[in-house]
């Protein structure tokens, strides 16, 4: 005690600074090198809390689940998904996959963007769900596995809802100070109104003008529109995505009649299938 009460006040907020900071060092390592326990379970499912529910536009909402801490981590490898379960309209239990918006970063919680269709089984879940609420959740699921460098660029094709496996991907690239990887996105929707995480995506663009690129497309554009106008076409991609190539990669997620469309405008194009990946 006499020690303590001997030293400055700056010395001892140097002191605790240098505590926290190491600290801080210490998590961000342990996070990175993936030795943080996650809270995900692959055989059985675990609840969540809602803890916040808002709502984007008429049919897309995002919800936040608490995790058990403040510190707790999803668990949840770049690009894969997790299944929720909940119940439709009749009562039924249905199942659905989902990815994410959030990384391990992203301590204590986890976010989901949802489009809710009003035919949708589990649309209907989420459209009733409220905060204090909980969603049951299995995972992590998938086939994708990312490496930082695995690819010197990727491609994305993205549809509809199917931005949200592109944007955790690109995200956990562009706020990784160690991956160099460039990402060029296409994100194809019917209106102007459909477009999930816009102000997310422009200001991925705008933080990282040399990584990040994104052309938008949409079907019934409104006046002014300076992006792509009808469906994806081969000249777009040829465009903004880059050239086939051992050490690039193209992703595509969205509706199946446009998977199987930017299926065969890659393949016309040259890209192999070791080059192409349908989350």
């Amino acid at each position: 005690m006499d020690f303590l009460q001997g030293q400055s006040t700056e010395t001892m907020v140097a002191v605790a600074v240098a505590v926290v900071a190491v600290a801080a060092g210490a998590a961000f390592v342990l996070l990175r090198s993936g030795k943080t326990k996650g809270c995900l379970d692959p055989e059985n499912f675990k609840k969540f809390k809602l803890v916040e529910k808002k709502q984007i536009s008429h049919n897309v909402a995002k919800f936040k689940f608490a995790l058990p801490s403040p510190t707790s981590v999803l668990g949840l490898p770049i690009g894969q998904h997790i299944s929720c379960r909940g119940q439709d309209a009749t009562g039924e239990e249905v199942i659905k996959p989902y990815t994410p918006t959030t990384l391990d970063s992203d301590l204590g919680y986890f976010e989901l963007v949802i489009k809710m269709y009003p035919q949708g089984r589990m649309s209907h879940h989420f459209r009733e769900m409220q905060v204090g609420d909980y969603l049951s959740v299995k995972g992590p699921k998938g086939r994708f596995k990312y490496q930082v460098g695995q690819v010197r660029a990727f491609g994305m094709l993205a549809g509809g809802s199917g931005i949200t496996p592109m944007f955790q991907v690109a995200r956990a690239i562009l706020e990784n100070p160690n991956d160099n990887t460039k990402v060029h996105l296409i994100y194809a929707n019917v209106t102007y109104e459909d477009i999930l995480l816009k102000e997310e995506l422009d200001n991925m663009a705008k933080t990282y003008p040399d990584r990040f690129k994104i052309y938008y497309v949409l079907n019934q554009p409104p006046e002014n529109w300076n992006g792509g106008v009808g469906f994806v076409s081969k000249e777009m991609i040829q465009s903004h995505c880059p050239a086939p190539a051992d050490d690039i990669q193209i992703l595509r997620c969205g509706p199946p009649p446009m998977n199987k469309a930017m299926a065969a405008h890659l393949d016309e194009l040259k890209y192999t299938k070791e080059m192409q990946f349908q989350f």
